[in-house]
């Protein structure tokens, strides 16, 4: 027999974890459960935003009548020359409607970043 023994070599398996976050594009794509409930989260939260606004927009632009029922003195007021109702309906509604529009589709685009940020894995940094 020779003193001269074989160096140990160990065997190992593939490794078991990722060395980062997983990627769930997959299940989004192949239409598994779990990208199931990824898309309904995304929808359902898309859908309360949408609900949220509709809410808001009509609540501020319906009790306008309201209003102007209410207080039939604001008829006859008038600003630079032209009735409130006017200036109201004319001046302050489409800015108030922009400026809805223009948030509903930044936090629509946020909710799609995120939702987006879910599936692929990756880690936002904390602060």
């Amino acid at each position: 027999m020779s003193d001269h023994r074989p160096q140990r070599v160990r065997v190992t398996g593939p490794p078991r974890y990722a060395s980062g976050p997983r990627s769930r594009i997959g299940d989004v794509h192949d239409q598994t459960p779990l990208g199931d409930v990824f898309l309904r989260s995304l929808l359902k939260e898309q859908l309360a935003l949408a609900i949220r606004v509709l809410v808001l927009v009509g609540l501020t632009l319906g009790l306008l009548p309201l209003v102007f029922h209410l207080w039939p003195g604001l008829a006859d007021l008038e600003v630079a020359g032209l009735p409130v109702a006017w200036v109201v309906l004319g001046g302050l509604v489409y800015p108030f409607l922009l400026l809805m529009g223009w948030r509903y589709v930044r936090s629509v685009e946020r909710n799609e970043r995120d939702f987006t940020d879910l599936v692929a894995g990756s880690e936002r940094p904390t602060e």
